[in-house]
């Protein structure tokens, strides 16, 4: 059975720093991706980076130069290192393994940025 469990969410102070961690257990084949959505409250989930099976990485513009998305293939984690945070950047942060068979989620961490 796979699991995306997240880690590192919590209530920072605006301009600080915040590590998401996501440990994916369980056989996924043909892996084309992971990433990282947000969900505001009142909002869609969208998607902050993803990172591809070859290492290429893609970004919303609103953190471009902000967030770093990477992954330790060896530890099967995904993470993402938020760089001077914003109160915008509240929102609950989830964690996806998008394949070929099937698109995989975590429960969520939630990232509270206060002014």
């Amino acid at each position: 059975q796979v699991q995306l469990v997240e880690s590192g969410g919590g209530l920072v102070q605006a301009g600080a720093s915040l590590t998401l961690s996501c440990v994916v257990s369980g056989s996924i084949f043909g892996i084309k991706g992971m990433g990282w959505y947000c969900q505001a409250p009142g909002k869609q989930r969208e998607l902050v980076a993803r990172i591809t099976s070859d290492g290429s990485t893609n970004y919303a513009d609103s953190v471009k130069g902000r967030f770093t998305i990477s992954r330790d293939k060896a530890k099967n984690t995904v993470y993402l290192q938020m760089n001077s945070l914003k109160p915008e950047d509240t929102a609950v942060y989830y964690c996806n393994v998008d394949s070929s068979w099937s698109d995989y989620w975590g429960q969520g961490t939630q990232v509270t940025v206060s002014q």
